[in-house]
């Protein structure tokens, strides 16, 4: 594993902010302003336009320093959609960067311009993983991206709490392919985390389950997600906790909050243990050791083991099940890679 050149780590840096920045003035024009609201004891931006329906539009949490940032600046860009895609296509083609494949891209973009990411959606899972190799500033092994579906998480709390919504995601996914459809879960008819085109691709949404496991297998309906329901998952919370903003390497660049590569990489070993010991539970245990070996070895090389230590330990501490998770996971490491992994965290 090496890391890419610092050009091209400018070159990204650079990118993000300009994707951001066109995302950003796309959701909010000139004709509105913006109001700081207290709710449930934490401040947060809503953008107030009377031209638009609806009138008011959930910005993001004031503690976000880039939002805060844009909202107080709130001038206009010049969108320069062909200079990004020139630096999306450099960052790929020379720099050998990671890139989803079409129908992925495509559908992180729609969902992007519907809203999902700035009503605080998190893209979760491989897909999700595709984006540390230009976020961590090195080339991680294309075998370990490899997927058919692409998977978004947000708290339910947020999703109830922010009074604003994606359109339908139907709606939304029709836009991009109309053979699209909803899966009905399995515990309630009515209801959806799951759709698949003709391709049996996949888009799924997860929300954390902390509470009993009487909220297991019952999905929750998403209020700022279109109204689709939300799979309940347990240690969910610990890997969205404070994502981080980044781009995704498809056409002029995809503003995307994603897990911090730390909590993904503790967060597989807790998972990893958690699979079925059939063909494809193996498969997907082997693949989760494999992104955290390799996300480890990446924050090492980048001289970033203080934070994945202090990840760590917030895991480690929250309790004698969470430590089980984290000892289970870590023995199927291989043994010389278990040994680079105690001497990171040491």
């Amino acid at each position: 594993m090496k890391e890419i050149d610092l050009v091209y780590r400018t070159m990204y840096a650079e990118l993000a902010q300009r994707s951001f920045d066109a995302s950003f003035d796309a959701a909010f024009p000139v004709t509105g302003n913006f109001l700081k609201i207290p709710v449930d004891g934490r401040d947060y931006w809503y953008f107030h336009d009377t031209h638009a329906t609806p009138a008011r539009r959930y910005a993001g949490p004031v503690s976000d320093p880039e939002i805060t940032s844009r909202v107080t600046t709130f001038k206009r860009f010049k969108d320069d959609f062909r200079g990004r895609r020139k630096l999306v296509s450099t960052l790929t083609r020379e720099a050998g960067l990671a890139a989803p494949e079409r129908t992925t891209g495509d559908i992180v973009e729609v969902l992007e311009k519907a809203g999902l990411f700035r009503l605080r959606g998190v893209l979760v899972g491989t897909v999700a993983f595709q984006n540390y190799s230009a976020l961590l500033g090195v080339r991680l092994p294309g075998a370990a991206m490899q997927t058919g579906d692409a998977d978004f998480a947000q708290f339910h709390s947020i999703s109830a709490t922010i009074g604003d919504s994606l359109p339908p995601i139907l709606d939304v996914l029709h836009t991009i392919d109309p053979s699209f459809r909803a899966i009905p879960h399995s515990a309630d008819g009515r209801q959806s985390t799951q759709y698949a085109n003709d391709h049996n691709y996949k888009v799924e949404f997860l929300r954390p389950n902390r509470g009993s496991d009487d909220h297991t297998d019952k999905p929750a309906i998403m209020p700022a997600l279109g109204g689709t329901a939300a799979e309940p998952l347990r240690f969910l919370d610990f890997l969205i906790y404070e994502p981080i903003r980044t781009v995704m390497l498809h056409k002029a660049g995809v503003p995307v909050l994603v897990p911090a590569p730390e909590r993904y990489a503790v967060h597989k070993f807790i998972i990893a243990g958690r699979r079925l010991n059939d063909a494809n539970g193996l498969a997907k245990r082997d693949k989760d050791i494999h992104q955290a070996r390799l996300l480890i070895e990446a924050l090492t090389l980048t001289r970033q083991q203080d934070a994945l230590a202090s990840v760590f330990a917030e895991a480690w501490n929250r309790g004698p099940h969470w430590r089980a998770g984290i000892n289970l996971g870590m023995s199927f490491l291989h043994k010389d890679h278990r040994q680079h992994v105690d001497a990171s965290l040491a």
